[in-house]
């Protein structure tokens, strides 16, 4: 399996904004969309950052919460890690585990075409493995 299919299964919405856009207007957006991070972008519509909820809730117990009148650019993270929809589950597992976030950019030719969670990744693994296991089973009681 790999990133194209769960684009396919669960769309290829993304929200994002521009680096000015002050944090506490970002956490509006998180919980009225009910979503983990936001992706940044510049005015080419390339991506130049993501901000995600623990990316805030650090920045708060940094600097107070003062903050949320600061523009995102100040605590996004500016080196984002992204993958293409030909990339696999499990490539996927392993950067976001080696680099220990849970959203990924999915990115077609330095454009922003979607976006992939933890969650996504661990639903579509669950359902390759049942799967799996019917083949098996379907298999045993023919043989």
């Amino acid at each position: 399996m790999n990133v194209a299919a769960i684009l396919k299964q669960k769309g290829r919405g993304v929200f994002t904004t521009t680096p000015d856009t002050p944090l506490l207007e970002i956490t509006k957006l998180l919980g009225m969309h009910g979503i983990g991070c936001i992706v940044i972008t510049g005015s080419d519509g390339n991506v130049i950052g993501i901000v995600s909820e623990r990316d805030i809730v650090r920045e708060i117990s940094r600097a107070g919460s003062t903050v949320l009148k600061e523009p995102v650019e100040r605590c996004m993270t500016k080196s984002v890690v992204t993958c293409r929809e030909a990339d696999t589950i499990d490539r996927l597992m392993a950067d976001m585990t080696a680099h220990r976030f849970r959203h990924m950019p999915v990115v077609d030719k330095g454009r922003l075409i979607g976006i992939v969670s933890i969650g996504d990744v661990v639903r579509m693994r669950i359902a390759e493995a049942e799967m799996e296991a019917a083949a098996m089973r379907e298999y045993i009681a023919t043989g």
